[in-house]
């Protein structure tokens, strides 16, 4: 019999691309979890002892520095994704925290036994590798809309990469996030709200967003959205 990919339904996209041979090695290890709001899924510079699928929810990358320990969002993961990005990179730690924003559901499994998975396997580790490519593709176009997007664009940026990532149309956010994720002061974040309220493109209540259209929010994010979106599309939609 051939090692054919077969699709899972829903879930996690990392896992569901995976050649059946591969994925059964891994879901011996895998146990499901449920993913709580501001549960610490990473601690920078700390050895990276579990890696977590995230089948449902949103966790945020965050770096923090500077003389006010000041975070800011450099990359989302969702079910499109993984944390331990370091391990595939044969690091044992990384100086990003992350964080679940959206609670959700996901998988988990001991970083040791996903270095032996990917020992074992030349394949599982090309696959998984290629997600470190999306990873990084997304981390230096959030770096390229931080450098030349306003906060509006860059709002709008966010809003579609958490729509792509969690089920309808409402997310759960509040102003204190909004503005970590951007890295701007609150007053920043009302501001570009209102502003994406007053073209009929979303709804902000207190703690929630609704997006009304995401056609129009893809054209306010004026070309900030989109390049990792297809990087990952084009490694993985098959």
């Amino acid at each position: 019999m051939t090692d054919q990919v077969v699709p899972m339904r829903g879930g996690n996209c990392i896992l569901a691309g995976l050649a059946r041979s591969d994925r059964s090695v891994l879901e011996r290890r895998l146990e499901p979890v449920a993913l709580k709001f501001r549960q610490r899924l990473e601690t920078a510079n700390r050895k990276i002892k579990n890696v977590y699928f995230i089948d449902s929810g949103l966790a945020s990358v965050v770096a923090i520095g500077g003389p006010e320990r000041r975070g800011a969002e450099v990359c989302i993961v969702g079910r499109e994704g993984m944390t331990g990005v370091a391990l595939l990179l044969g690091v044992d730690r990384s100086p990003f925290e992350i964080f679940v924003q959206v609670e959700g559901t996901g998988r988990c499994m001991p970083a040791d036994a996903l270095r032996d998975a990917m020992t074992a396997s030349r394949s599982l580790a090309a696959w998984l590798t290629r997600y470190a490519h999306c990873f990084f593709v997304q981390a230096g176009h959030t770096a390229l809309a931080n450098a030349q997007g306003k906060i509006e664009e860059r709002l709008a940026r966010w809003l579609l990469m958490a729509h792509d990532r969690v089920a309808g149309d409402r997310l759960s956010l509040t102003h204190e996030f909004l503005s970590v994720v951007l890295g701007v002061r609150r007053a920043g974040v009302t501001t570009a709200l209102n502003q994406l309220e007053a073209r009929a493109l979303i709804l902000a209540t207190r703690g929630c967003v609704r997006i009304l259209d995401r056609e129009g929010l893809e054209e306010a994010a004026s070309g900030l959205y989109g390049v990792p979106e297809s990087e990952f599309d084009r490694l993985f939609a098959d």
